[in-house]
């Protein structure tokens, strides 16, 4: 057997060697890949109800917690601060909504597209300029630390943010399926012209969903800042979300879990057994090279609609 094959199949080796140790790295990679899915809804959700692609969203992540931790640094306790960080997000989306939504109604969708980018600059200035650039401590009451069940090492404050993150995802689903307002927010999304003229206020619809956003955005951002503290960085692994999307489809609720899952366990597993064959790093760039080779064999993603166009 040559060096190079022997090189590629000591993985399975090692996975077959010790169990219990993959199965901790896939309880590692469920963990984060429920906190990727949880980033990803709030994409699908704008883009489902309004057509734009919000690349805000990232940043949004990292504005929620830095309100939070900022309150909470000048003395605010931590249930206020919550409601607080809550009533400053909604306050943001109707901003957003009527600022830049409103007067880019009917533009293309590069035009949108380019507005949010330019949000994305503003809020994290805005961030930047009201609570400083300095690492902060986000404190939730949750030990960093690892128990075990049947011998595979659990840690406490990663299961606590898959269970939230899992929590919520479901609640977000059923909302989506199962209520007046996410029946009329998939209305809005088949087609805008058609459920404006059976009454379905649209300029509300986008106001709910952007608020639905940075609702996600809060818990994204306190279980990311609890595990990785609460900085600048945090913007950059929010947008980890779109190899997701780009697996999920961008349109699907379900396509957003199970690209989260996917793409979270997939990178784990690869750094901790294939990372030392390539000299480490590969949790950095693994989701982005599973998502370009999806756009090669399927660009509408797992779950996503093919789109047609007949000229």
């Amino acid at each position: 057997m040559s060096s190079a094959l022997a090189a590629a199949l000591a993985p399975l080796a090692d996975i077959a060697a010790s169990p219990r140790f993959f199965l901790e790295v896939l309880i590692g990679g469920v963990a984060a890949g429920l906190l990727y899915s949880l980033v990803a809804l709030g994409f699908v959700l704008i883009f489902k109800a309004s057509g734009v692609f919000n690349f805000a969203q990232g940043v949004m992540v990292l504005f929620a917690a830095l309100t939070l931790v900022g309150l909470m640094e000048r003395g605010v306790p931590v249930g206020a601060a919550l409601v607080l960080t809550a009533a400053t997000m909604v306050v943001l989306a109707v901003g957003i909504e009527r600022v830049v939504l409103r007067p880019l109604v009917n533009q293309p969708p590069i035009i949108l597209f380019m507005a949010t980018i330019g949000l994305t600059f503003f809020l994290e200035g805005f961030g930047e300029m009201l609570w400083g650039s300095n690492v902060k401590k986000l404190d939730v009451g949750i030990p960093d630390e690892s128990f075990q069940v049947a011998g595979i090492l659990v840690n406490k404050l990663e299961l606590s943010a898959a269970v939230t993150a899992g929590v919520l995802v479901a609640v977000l689903a059923v909302f989506f399926h199962g209520t007046r307002i996410g029946r009329a927010l998939r209305a809005v999304a088949d087609d805008h012209e058609a459920a404006l003229s059976i009454g379905i206020p649209l300029r509300t619809i986008w106001v709910i969903v952007w608020s639905v956003a940075g609702l996600v955005a809060i818990v994204a951002g306190i279980m990311w800042g609890a595990k990785s503290g609460v900085q600048f960085s945090l913007s950059l692994i929010a947008l980890k979300a779109l190899p997701v999307l780009i697996l999920g489809g961008f349109t699907s609720v379900p396509g957003a879990i199970v690209g989260g899952l996917i793409i979270g366990t997939g990178e784990k597993v690869a750094e901790v057994y294939w990372g030392p064959l390539v000299g480490g790093a590969i949790e950095n760039w693994f989701a982005y090279v599973v998502a370009l080779a999806f756009l090669l064999v399927r660009p509408q993603g797992l779950f996503g609609e093919k789109i047609i166009e007949r000229v």
